[in-house]
């Protein structure tokens, strides 16, 4: 234990020596194990706790809270946009190619590094991102990457601001706030109801935004592996390599969840043209059973015909029998020995 706490005062003395004075005092610059804790917990509560605590609970409604928080995301990350760009990146201040820290305290610069802390800031607020599909219980949202990505980012951001608040790496604060202003305006849409979800047909391109974003992050900081820069080596690798993780993330992400949808939809098409030829084939089957039907009612019909002819002829041979016996029988009345003989002829 002993050993433990030794290590912990070296590590304070070397944060405390080569850290940017400018930002020692500031909230949760002093250490990074106050920003370690935030984050493990984080990642406990929505994996674990967050989900055992909504097991046998209704899913919260938190429409109109989403729509307020996506709404100050929008506004918060604009600004953000704004700040970093201003204060350097898009006023030709800044050099895209090389750009060392700048430590003075010019008011310039001292707007650059105090937007590197409320960038900081900002990856505290977005883990309500996460809160809120645990309490919606969207548990299929909360994906290894989205807790992977939520997670590391404050921890990531804590190091730039302690020992480079500015320069080269502030490129990546610029665009990751300006692709969090199209993704919170898709997420503020997606919450104001039906009405707007016709708008929201580019979602899986808000997927490939950020995976351009990574690649230019990824150029923009392993340049400085081919050039002289006064910058640190450390921190270029630093930013590089998570960009490169979290484009293959989301990378995988993109292709497992639109890969999916296209096979969804081929799946669907195959079922709907597989009905068609059912419905199709039920459709001549009734025809033929109709036919035979058909057929055999007319044939009952005309055997019914037929034997109607037959009675019909006995009846009339019959009748007219009667009429010959009954003039007969007259003659015979009337003493006629023509009749006589007709009438023992035909009881013979």
């Amino acid at each position: 234990m002993a050993l433990i706490m030794r290590y912990i005062d070296s590590m304070q003395r070397y944060m405390d020596n080569a850290g940017d004075p400018r930002t020692r005092d500031w909230p949760m610059m002093s250490s990074p194990f106050p920003t370690l804790a935030v984050c493990l917990s984080y990642a406990y509560f929505v994996k674990v706790i967050g989900p055992k605590l909504m097991e046998n609970r209704r899913p919260f409604n938190l429409r109109y809270i989403l729509i307020l928080y996506n709404f100050i995301q929008v506004i918060f990350s604009a600004w953000l946009f704004y700040e970093i760009a201003i204060s350097g990146w898009l006023t030709g201040h800044y050099n895209f190619r090389c750009q060392p820290v700048d430590y003075s305290n010019s008011p310039r610069t001292l707007r650059m590094v105090h937007a590197c802390w409320w960038y900081y800031f900002s990856k505290f607020t977005e883990f309500f991102d996460t809160f809120f599909f645990v309490l919606r219980k969207k548990n299929s949202q909360v994906s290894t990457l989205h807790v992977i990505h939520h997670g590391c980012m404050p921890m990531s951001v804590w190091f730039g601001v302690k020992f480079t608040p500015g320069g080269h790496s502030t490129f990546f604060g610029l665009l990751n706030t300006f692709v969090h202003i199209v993704m919170y305006s898709y997420y503020l849409f997606s919450a104001l109801g039906q009405r707007f979800h016709r708008f929201l047909w580019w979602k899986k391109y808000l997927t490939a935004l950020q995976m351009v974003q990574f690649v230019l992050i990824m150029v923009h900081a392993f340049q400085l592996l081919f050039i002289d820069c006064n910058y640190p080596r450390a921190f270029v690798w630093w930013i590089g390599m998570h960009a490169v993780m979290f484009f293959f993330l989301f990378n995988e992400f993109y292709k497992s969840t639109y890969k999916r949808e296209v096979l969804r939809r081929e799946a669907l098409a195959r079922s709907k043209a597989a009905a068609a030829a059912a419905a199709t084939n039920g459709v001549n089957g009734s025809l033929n059973h109709e036919i035979q039907h058909n057929g055999t009612t007319n044939g009952v019909n005309g055997l019914n015909g037929s034997l109607n002819q037959y009675y019909d002829s006995v009846n009339h041979n019959h009748i007219n029998s009667k009429k010959n016996t009954e003039y007969t029988e007259s003659f015979y009345a009337n003493g006629n020995a023509n009749g006589t003989m007709e009438l023992n002829y035909r009881k013979k």
